[in-house]
């Protein structure tokens, strides 16, 4: 007779805000849905513990009062620690610098949102590295931290162990991102659905400076055809049929497509097309060749090489680490 031996069910990630006095209430109300919500019910994985840590009674920069349940000792448990913008021109405190330098040292994920990326400057973990800001913050932060490679274009830098976003809102986006490389595509998509917000957004903080994304109505011909490409990313898609579809000039379309998604429409295809296909890995046993077909890619050498360039991982590893995080599901 064998041994039966039961297997451990998976570790929930922790994760930790820290909060100190004139910490922004939306950075952290993002975090707090994101990371504090269950979006992974019915998986078979256990949700992101959430700790909410500080070195006291704080308030927020709207007049908020919050006793954090949990001191600074929490972050110890952390395997990532997220520090949202700091209102005030003290800063944080000499103790949150502190315990941010030690859980570094420690080896745990460090995330700053929007301005946050000055707490972690300022507790010295930035230097050498590239981070960003909000845009108009970004000279600040370069002349300030001259050790720290400051990049004013992107929505947010992944550093591995350090990421840093943009603005308020690109907040939203690098915690979606935090949840793409924790639990995988499927996942994330649920998280952005729930918060009615994109999965993934192209372009960076240039799109919003002077020309930012305009209102697309169900009746826009132009935002009919970016749903209708979504919706037919297996087939052959042609910048030129895309314009016919929206009954423009090709240069007038690839125009109005750079300021609405912030690129081009070719590379947002390629997007699109590469999130399928994440998403197909993930939650189906279709072969890389029948995958690459459906999302567009003609063969798997192709989408071979686009994960390389995008992901750079391969199709068949991205499937072995996301597919066995969640309960398999056959495609009929």
């Amino acid at each position: 007779m064998h041994a039966i031996t039961a297997t451990a069910p998976p570790r929930a990630p922790t994760v930790a805000i820290v909060v100190f006095d004139g910490v922004a209430v939306f950075e952290y109300a993002v975090a707090h849905e994101i990371f504090g919500t269950d979006y992974a019910a019915g998986t078979g994985r256990p949700w992101y513990r959430l700790l909410v840590c500080g070195p006291g009674p704080v308030t927020f920069d709207r007049g908020l009062r919050l006793d954090p349940p949990h001191g600074l000792a929490g972050l110890r448990r952390a395997d990532t620690v997220i520090v949202p913008p700091c209102e005030t021109p003290d800063g944080p405190p000499d103790s949150v610098l502190r315990a941010l330098r030690r859980a570094h040292d420690r080896g745990t994920r460090l995330v700053s949102l929007c301005t946050g990326a000055f707490v972690l400057a300022a507790a010295g973990v930035l230097d050498g590295q590239r981070a960003t800001t909000h845009w108009t913050e970004s000279a600040v932060l370069a002349a300030r931290y001259p050790t720290v490679t400051v990049d004013p274009d992107v929505l947010y830098i992944d550093g591995d162990d350090i990421l840093t976003s943009a603005g308020s809102t690109a907040s939203i986006d690098l915690c979606l991102h935090l949840v793409r490389k924790d639990y995988g595509a499927e996942i994330a998509t649920r998280v952005a659905r729930d918060l009615v917000v994109p999965p993934h957004r192209d372009g960076g903080q240039a799109q919003y400076i002077d020309t930012p994304m305009p209102q697309l109505t169900a009746t826009d011909t132009f935002a009919s055809t970016i749903a209708w490409a979504q919706e037919h990313l297996g087939e052959a898609i042609t910048v030129a049929a895309l314009a016919v579809r929206s009954a423009m000039s090709r240069r007038t379309f690839a125009r109005r497509f750079a300021t609405t998604t912030g690129t081009t429409p070719y590379q947002w295809l390629l997007a699109q097309r590469i999130r399928l296909a994440q998403r197909l890995l993930e939650t189906t046993d279709l072969t890389i060749d029948v995958i690459a077909h459906n999302s567009g890619f003609v063969n798997a050498g192709n989408l071979r090489r686009h994960f390389a360039r995008s992901l750079h991982t391969s199709p068949q590893a991205y499937r072995t680490t996301f597919q066995a995080r969640q309960p398999t599901r056959r495609s009929a």
